[in-house]
């Protein structure tokens, strides 16, 4: 999931960091005093998802934990995960500095996207609708990513077509983990802490 530096042509680069300044913004700006615990957690929980490495052929694999993020805080999701990704180049050298734009927007992205889409039915939905918004997120959430990825290293170059085809088969297993831990997350959540999702009152009953 994270892209390496030096596999990547530079308008590929230069756009997706265009792309990435622009969403920390929004980020940042949406970042209020309550959303920061929030936020500080699942920073430091994508960060801990990513280090567990699962081999999978030639590649290997992680959960990514990135509907969750965008159901809980939206634009904020960005510099949310550009400090843990940006942790990550720095101290263990996953990804790069030079791509740590890319990986961003690949990331942060399809995250705020299903967390827009889905968060509205998470919030005003019964339990299970909910969880079931929670699931549809958490695996649309890490398609679209490899798909974003896959499309990143073909613009860069036809060599890296197989690679970005090996990407998306190979995580079509994390889609499905995601997918599970996202909607199982938010059926927790609605229970024991409901204002993390704007809700105000406890939620209906299935």
């Amino acid at each position: 999931m994270h892209i390496v530096d030096g596999a990547l042509a530079a308008p590929v680069i230069v756009a997706a960091s265009a792309a990435a300044v622009g969403g920390i913004a929004l980020g940042l700006r949406a970042l209020t005093p309550e959303a920061l615990p929030r936020a500080g957690l699942l920073s430091a929980a994508f960060f801990v998802a990513s280090l567990v490495q699962v081999p999978v052929g030639p590649s290997s694999v992680h959960l990514v934990l990135g509907g969750l993020a965008g159901l809980m805080l939206g634009w904020a999701a960005f510099p949310a995960l550009a400090v843990a990704l940006a942790l990550q180049a720095v101290f263990f050298g996953f990804g790069g500095l030079t791509v740590l734009g890319v990986n961003l927007v690949n990331i942060a992205a399809p995250a705020v996207l299903f967390g827009l889409l889905c968060r509205p039915l998470v919030r005003s939905a019964a339990a299970t609708p909910a969880a079931v918004a929670g699931v549809v997120a958490g695996g649309g959430a890490v398609a679209l990513t490899t798909i974003m990825v896959g499309l990143s290293l073909a613009l860069s170059g036809e060599a890296f077509i197989p690679a970005a085809k090996l990407v998306f088969i190979a995580h079509v297993p994390v889609m499905m983990a995601e997918a599970l831990v996202t909607g199982a997350a938010v059926a927790l959540v609605r229970k024991v802490k409901p204002d993390a999702f704007g809700l105000v009152a406890a939620p209906a009953r299935a």
